[in-house]
């Protein structure tokens, strides 16, 4: 199927470059075929994210939002920052507050909503829009341009062979192909390395976000309360903190973000949000209440440093694909929709002249001269400094965020990437976590339950290893099998078999998509590759 520009992702940043396009092209008179692809069952149903939604670049891109009924429906209407040790909160005054955490006239949201919203507008303008289909390999010119994209075939036995019901996939060709896969991009890592996009960039920092959704207690209910913590339960060199945002109908959303360069391979990122939910400060909000919903994904946290080479010969990268979060913030959202937005006009205008799979060198051009280079190069140093130890991260954050106001002389770089940082078990004692009550805190299989995850039984196992020896020979001999433990779905574990050896069993099936094995596993052993079209969690309002 040939169209004028193929979009690989249906989040924000994806449906905002559709919307813009054709925009555009009803401005001009002009027709510009656009077809967007996404791998969840249905718009929405992979997205998952904090949020709180800084509106200004969805008034850019649609000026009457509200009227149009856009799902932003919770002001904002107090800012909580705590500093917690295991029994006591300390709340941070908001004088001592940078600016970075001020979130006066932002928005409470599901971005699982916007983005459905967002596909509504993006079909009344004529964009096609194909769910359930997962871009699973891209397509080259002959001069080594992009030329689109194949979906997976559908219908694949565990064995490889063809079931049933298979159904081959499909090639969509575009004059422009853009990837906006959100956070460590199956596709967008494979452009990086084929074009070179991070030569003389820091390495991408990321973080694991895990979240569940709430219906509490009315009486105990602030629509547009934000509170963020910061220290226990984790020790002060693992940066982490959480969020805990009250959303409208009496729901709360609640989750914990840890950075992945942790280096204590007997830490769960799962087991320390359990833990969290638990400090006096933060259980009353919970008890009498009911969970809904789980979810984890990965967040790409590095900021300006790491942002990749944006553009590469019939093609970009867009949103958390790229890495357009602003860390400090909190907020990746309206950074992933004016990303999409930047890369559409300079494809619209390549197309208008008769370009086609060349570099789209006006979209980076755009980008240095828009606010959000501006926003970013104000956070630049944040990830850096918190990279340094809670105390240290926090001191000279607040210097660089409240005396420089982000415009201190020096840029801070790091040179490890994240799966570098893991040290050998024996460095550390492991970590006794406490047994799940099933009221306040879960085991991991009855919150992958409720993330609605499901992967046809006899497809090929969609996590893969490059040498099945490692697993057992080196994560577990070295690092005592970090990947039973950051994966927050219980996709790995060791078992014996029958012999009494250790094995790796991947329980696929359970795979809530959230990218942590492919970034931190130590010896990048394992590889994500895209699993059947529809497969993976279907996240109601996350």
């Amino acid at each position: 199927m040939e169209y004028d520009v193929v979009i690989v992702g249906g989040g924000p940043a994806g449906l905002s470059a559709a919307i813009k396009i054709k925009q555009l092209a009803a401005e001009k008179n002009q027709e510009v075929s656009v077809v967007v692809l996404e791998k969840g069952g249905e718009l929405g149903a992979h997205i998952l994210s904090g949020a709180v939604m800084d509106p200004k670049a969805l008034t850019e891109l649609i000026p009457n939002w509200k009227e149009l009924g856009a799902p932003l429906n919770t002001e904002v209407t107090e800012d909580r920052v705590l500093f917690l040790t295991e029994k006591k909160a300390y709340k941070t005054p908001n004088f001592a507050l940078p600016a970075c955490f001020e979130n006066h006239g932002n928005y409470v949201i599901s971005l699982g909503n916007v983005v459905r919203w967002l596909g509504q507008q993006a079909e009344a303008l004529g964009v096609e829009i194909f769910p359930g289909f997962a871009a699973a390999e891209v397509l080259y010119n002959d001069d080594g341009s992009v030329k689109g994209i194949a979906t997976g075939n559908m219908g694949v036995k565990r064995d490889g062979e063809a079931g049933p019901d298979f159904q081959l996939g499909m090639e969509l060709h575009g004059k422009y192909t853009l990837f906006a896969e959100g956070a460590r991009g199956h596709l967008g890592k494979q452009l990086m390395a084929k074009y070179d996009l991070n030569k003389g960039k820091d390495p991408q920092s990321y973080g694991i976000g895990i979240k569940e959704l709430w219906e509490i207690d009315p009486a105990k209910h602030q629509p547009g309360l934000v509170i963020h913590t910061t220290g226990w339960p984790l020790d002060s060199k693992t940066y982490g903190g959480s969020f805990l945002y009250h959303l409208e109908n009496n729901q709360v959303m609640v989750g914990y973000v840890v950075g992945l360069d942790y280096e204590n391979p007997y830490l769960s990122p799962y087991e320390e949000f359990q833990r969290y939910k638990t400090h006096p400060a933060i259980r009353s909000f919970f008890e009498g209440g009911k969970r809904i919903s789980y979810g984890a994904r990965a967040i790409t946290a590095g900021g300006l440093q790491s942002l990749p080479k944006l553009t590469f010969p019939g093609g970009a990268l867009i949103g958390c694909d790229a890495g357009f979060l602003n860390m400090s913030r909190i907020k990746g959202s309206h950074a992933a929709i004016k990303s999409g937005m930047l890369a559409a006009q300079a494809a619209f205008d390549a197309l208008g002249a008769g370009r086609q799979h060349d570099e789209l060198a006006a979209y980076p051009a755009a980008f240095e001269q828009s606010w959000l280079h501006e926003e970013l190069h104000v956070a630049r140093n944040v990830k850096p400094w918190l990279k340094k130890g809670l105390y240290l991260g926090s001191l000279m954050t607040g210097i660089d965020q409240l005396i420089f106001r982000g415009k201190a002389p020096w840029t801070l770089h790091h040179s490890h990437a994240d799966h570098e940082c893991l040290k050998p078990a024996a460095n550390f004692q492991p970590i006794v976590y406490p047994k799940p009550d099933g009221k306040l805190t879960f085991d991991r299989l009855s919150s992958v339950f409720i993330s609605n995850t499901n992967h046809a039984e006899d497809q090929p196992v969609h996590l893969t290893l490059k040498n099945a020896s490692v697993p057992v020979d080196v994560n577990l001999a070295k690092y005592a099998g970090p990947e039973a433990r950051y994966c927050p779905a219980g996709v790995y574990e060791f078992v014996k078999t029958d012999e009494g050896q250790d094995r790796l069993q991947i329980n696929a099936q359970n795979c809530v998509h959230c990218k942590t094995c492919d970034i931190k596993d130590p010896t990048q052993n394992i590889v994500w590759i895209t699993p059947e079209g529809g497969g993976g969690p279907n996240y109601p309002n996350m």
